[in-house]
């Protein structure tokens, strides 16, 4: 899919704090990109993307870790990934046990606001309340060094 060049790259990333995790998340676009034609998108940090970029920070019980896990798993593998505009899916955590962070891109703001209306959102969210807080912040992709 081709997108047009901006003048100003518009480049974030969004996380779910504790009350978007209740009620509607955020979805300020932050990192924007595209693939060659007939490569489907990858996981990729850059400041010229043209993805929209989710990131959730969650502080968990290391005892939590797992299920944790699993509920991303399972959200990602029988919903997120179903949608319209669901680009990729990374989780990552913290050798300590004590946090993950979700990473997850998409191709607009707008695929971001419909999955948000499915009506598995709401359930899922409550899933991951019960395992784990969520720290939420809006930044942007101001440097990348990559080999």
């Amino acid at each position: 899919m081709n997108h047009p060049e901006s003048s100003a790259p518009r480049r974030s990333a969004l996380a779910f704090g504790a009350a978007a995790v209740t009620a509607a998340a955020l979805a300020t676009p932050l990192a924007r990109g595209q693939a060659a034609p007939g490569r489907p998108l990858q996981a990729v940090i850059r400041t010229d993307a043209r993805v929209v970029t989710l990131v959730n920070v969650f502080a968990v019980e290391p005892g939590n870790l797992p299920g944790l896990l699993e509920a991303l798993r399972d959200g990602t593998e029988t919903f997120f990934s179903k949608m319209p505009g669901f680009v990729s899916s990374s989780v990552l955590t913290a050798r300590d046990g004590h946090h993950a962070v979700n990473y997850s891109q998409w191709r607009s703001a707008e695929h971001i606001a419909a999955f948000r209306q499915d009506p598995r959102f709401a359930p899922y969210i409550a899933r991951l309340r019960t395992l784990a807080a969520a720290e939420g912040f809006e930044c942007e992709v101001a440097y990348v060094n990559a080999i």
